[in-house]
């Protein structure tokens, strides 16, 4: 868990990035994906994406103004994606290198 803070139109934000948050924010990639692949299903989606984007936005303090919920929503995109990258690099490091065994001829 880990806190950021954004400044989006002269207001500064903050989130915890819980496991909570970083879930919703996958899920509205997920459903961003699903509207961008079928745009048919927008309609379908709509109603889920917006609320999903209330959902991440509850946790934002101070209360997320309307006009500065998209640039709020995208800044808080990055660091879930940041914050992803950071844990794989870190696992990446900690696993063993793989060694060749050196095989003897007969």
């Amino acid at each position: 868990m880990s806190a950021k803070q954004f400044d989006v139109n002269g207001t500064e934000y903050r989130i915890m990035l819980t496991e909570q948050v970083i879930g919703q924010v996958n899920n509205l990639k997920n459903l961003y994906n699903a509207a961008y692949e079928d745009p048919e299903s927008f309609e379908d989606v709509s109603a889920e994406i917006s609320g999903t984007i209330n959902d991440i936005a509850s946790n934002v303090e101070p209360p997320a103004e309307d006009s500065d919920l998209d640039g709020l929503i995208q800044e808080i995109i990055k660091a879930v994606d940041n914050k992803a990258a950071e844990i794989e690099k870190e696992m990446s490091e900690k696993q063993p290198k793989p060694t060749k065994k050196s095989r003897s001829k007969k």
